[in-house]
């Protein structure tokens, strides 16, 4: 007769378990789903010139709230927001996190290079030293080319630059190299 009080048990075990351990109490709804983000503008690694970038989007549930780099964002009835973000030069991280009462938060961001151009100076009839200092604080390298032929080292005096490419005056990204030729004469 020990079999059967064991049989009892997993009879009623079997029960428990098909009515959710809770008896006729309902069951606890899922968790309501985290709110949905989705940034449009700018694109993930775009690359701009201007100082400022407009952040644009949409969020799920509309009335949820929308913060850019820690500053509030308006958000229309439709759930649509917009903002102006300044940006630093070069690389620019844009965290964008989106609220609701009663949801979990989302997070994402948006990496962007404010690329700042600069101006090739002029070069021509500078010296080497004096050409790698003015590259140097614009930004630029130098890729320096001997010219003058076999008999320019012969010749008295120092180098001095002959040609330049880019062109002086041309924009440019920080960091081009400015390929130069430099002779004793020109």
């Amino acid at each position: 007769m020990r079999t059967r009080p064991l049989v009892v048990a997993s009879c009623l075990a079997a029960a428990l378990v098909a009515e959710g351990c809770g008896g006729d109490e309902p069951r606890a709804a899922p968790p309501p789903p985290a709110v949905k983000l989705d940034v449009a503008a700018p694109g993930d690694t775009a690359t701009v010139r201007e100082d400022q970038v407009e952040v644009s989007g949409t969020v799920e549930p509309a009335g949820s709230a929308v913060s850019v780099l820690g500053k509030d964002a308006d958000v229309s009835g439709g759930g649509t927001f917009t903002v102006a973000v300044p940006l630093q030069p070069g690389a620019n991280v844009i965290d964008v996190i989106a609220t609701a009462r009663g949801r979990d938060a989302t997070m994402t961001a948006v990496r962007v290079t404010r690329e700042m151009p600069v101006s090739v100076p002029d070069l021509e009839g500078l010296g080497v030293e004096e050409m790698q200092q003015r590259l140097g604080d614009a930004g630029l390298t130098a890729e320096v080319d001997r010219g003058g032929g076999f008999f320019d080292d012969l010749l008295p005096g120092e180098p001095q630059v002959c040609e330049q490419d880019p062109e002086p005056g041309s924009e440019v990204r920080r960091g081009t190299t400015v390929k130069v030729v430099v002779a004793k004469s020109c």
